[in-house]
């Protein structure tokens, strides 16, 4: 299938109101083009400088998600134009999004990305840790910043049943911290190419989709 087949395919089956995110990273710019050419405007990448560059060559009216682990000392390359960072899982992270964002003049979206998965290697918040840090004064004091929801990476695995616990776990999080925020945190992301069905079912509201699309990656 070509990449407007596939990327129809995929949306033919998103309730509305699932936003789609296309994970392009390692991908080229043409095949992005072949995606926005279909109608697809939302677009993830994990590399800053890679997403850079694309931004430059592509068209202005794409909406940028970084998406993959972030280190704070390339939060400055993105600042300018970034619409979400979905992968948030640090105070120190937070600070200098925060911290660049003020510079820029923006307030940028964020996800809290927690970390429910059975892999150690997994990013993201411990849960009472999180908790933790969202009483606290700094996270209080955050004015360029807008907290929009969760993300999290489900266990890498065949067995449906972890992937559901995983899905589940971070739905009822999801719902436990709604209260603390206002109507901004709508905001859940889970789902990706081989599991996004079963996202569905936990309430997704944000799927990333890339091999499904664009086919596999080109490193």
């Amino acid at each position: 299938m070509s990449v407007k087949e596939s990327l129809h395919s995929i949306l033919s089956t998103l309730p509305q109101g699932v936003k789609l995110v296309a994970v392009s990273k390692f991908h080229p710019a043409e095949r992005l083009m072949e995606a926005y050419e279909a109608g697809q405007r939302i677009f993830g990448e994990s590399r800053p400088q890679e997403m850079t560059a694309k931004a430059a060559e592509l068209p202005k009216d794409i909406e940028w998600h970084m998406i993959g682990h972030l280190q704070t000392n390339k939060v400055k390359y993105i600042a300018p134009y970034v619409a979400m960072i979905s992968s948030v899982d640090s105070a120190r992270l937070i600070d200098e999004i925060e911290r660049q964002a003020a510079r820029h003049n923006r307030v940028i979206d964020i996800l809290l990305e927690v970390h429910v998965a059975d892999e150690e290697s997994k990013s993201g918040w411990e849960i009472n840790e999180l908790r933790q840090y969202l009483t606290t004064d700094a996270f209080k004091a955050l004015t360029h910043i807008r907290v929009r929801g969760l993300m999290t990476i489900a266990t890498n695995t065949d067995d449906q049943a972890v992937i559901r616990r995983d899905f589940s776990l971070i739905r009822d999080i999801f719902e436990q911290l709604k209260p603390q925020f206002n109507e901004c945190f709508d905001t859940l992301s889970i789902g990706m190419s081989d599991d996004y069905p079963i996202a569905l079912e936990y309430g997704s509201t944000m799927v990333r989709i890339g091999t499904a699309i664009f086919g596999a990656r080109e490193y």
